[in-house]
């Protein structure tokens, strides 16, 4: 992860928002999010990443005493994952909501709007 001071951090916020297509394309089996932006930016998101964001937002929405989630990325041995799944997972970290909060606002603070 970068520190705050060597990241490019961008806002993308609804009205930066063009299209978002959600599908799956020609030759795949996996879902993919693409999301067009009004500056001619698109990013596209792997079905797994988008389930973990999902996974970590309805926590977060919907359970009663979890203010928020940090996810990072970690590599699994065959030996520690479920069948099937990839070996590149993105997995919460136990940190302290209040912990994760400022770095979410340190973060916005930074923030260059597109």
């Amino acid at each position: 992860m970068c520190d705050i001071t060597d990241c490019d951090v961008r806002m993308i916020r609804n009205e930066d928002v063009e299209q978002i297509l959600i599908g799956i394309p020609k030759d795949h089996k996996h879902i993919r999010v693409c999301l067009k932006l009004k500056n001619k930016q698109v990013l596209i998101f792997q079905e797994a990443t988008i389930a973990n964001i999902l996974r970590g937002y309805i926590t977060v929405k919907t359970h009663p005493t979890i203010k928020s989630q940090k996810l990072s990325l970690k590599a699994l041995p065959k030996t520690e994952r479920k069948e099937g799944f990839a070996a590149y997972q993105l997995l919460e970290l136990r940190i302290q909501d209040e912990e994760i909060e400022e770095e979410i606002s340190q973060l916005i603070k930074e923030a260059k709007r597109l």
